[in-house]
């Protein structure tokens, strides 16, 4: 994984979540909740997702700058669009537009879209992006930059490539689908995305951070170890998981309110592996 001497995000920052269509109050608590997990001070059952952030701050030690603190993330806004205000297909550049609607001042703004919005690319190559946009706001004369994260809900459109491992695989080896851990295989699958975003914005948020391969579709921090997600992985299994007694669901992190969720492994600069939380 190597750096390429831009900035990373770093310090006390909210995510904002921009919900675009329709979403029930229980489907924005799973994702609510997991953005609370991510802070530590959260109490919670280990191995947690607070635990499963703080690899990012491996990243951070590696950078020859002693003023640099870690990313320590907390829920900020939530804004909801549900009357699709940009129709139900939407560009890349009308995301950008969503993501504007958060505070553009030191905060990681989150759009995501309901199982019936198209976004361009989605399913076809992508399950969610991450970027930076100039935002409206001012800082000593110029536009600051925000960083952004879209993620859609994959339920329906394409839950094989972008809710996996709880749904079968479009391609690959056929492994029957896991339980899905908070009861719903779209929005479980939209954490994971989520997860996997975060941890490329806190570590490559605007292109020229830490990622390995081609600047135009580089593999960052959990990027670079897809459908690993605990010891034993291999294509088309998603490693030995931790199975909840009662409902059967697969999980690899606690996370704030008794919830539980599925993280992606995350390369740990320090063994050069993907490292997991079980």
């Amino acid at each position: 994984m190597q750096y390429h001497n831009g900035p990373l995000l770093s310090g006390k920052m909210p995510v904002n979540l921009i919900w675009y269509g329709k979403f029930t109050p229980s489907q924005r608590a799973i994702v609510s909740d997991f953005v609370t997990s991510l802070s530590s001070s959260s109490p919670q059952t280990q191995p947690s997702v607070g635990t499963w952030w703080k690899t990012t701050e491996k990243y951070y030690g590696l950078v020859k700058s002693k003023k640099l603190s870690s990313l320590s993330l907390a829920l900020g806004n939530q804004i909801l669009d549900e009357n699709y205000s940009l129709g139900k297909s939407l560009t890349q550049k009308q995301i950008v537009r969503l993501a504007s609607k958060g505070d553009q001042m030191n905060a990681i703004n989150v759009v995501l879209t309901s199982a019936d919005v198209t976004v361009d690319g989605f399913c076809m190559s992508r399950c969610g992006t991450h970027g930076s946009s100039k935002g409206n706001v001012q800082a000593k004369g110029k536009n600051y930059k925000f960083a952004y994260i879209w993620v859609g809900n994959s339920e329906t459109q394409c839950p094989g490539q972008c809710a996996w491992p709880f749904h079968q695989p479009i391609y690959g080896p056929q492994s029957p689908p896991l339980v899905a851990p908070n009861q719903d295989v779209g929005m479980d699958g939209m954490v994971i995305n989520l997860a996997t975003l975060l941890a490329g914005t806190a570590t490559n948020p605007f292109g020229n951070g830490y990622y390995q391969g081609p600047v135009d579709a580089p593999l960052e921090a959990a990027s670079a170890c897809p459908g690993f997600y605990a010891k034993g992985a291999f294509p088309g299994y998603a490693g030995n998981l931790l199975v909840d007694s009662t409902t059967g669901a697969s999980y690899n992190a606690h996370g704030a309110n008794g919830r539980k969720y599925l993280v992606p492994a995350l390369f740990d600069p320090a063994t050069s592996s993907c490292s997991t939380l079980v």
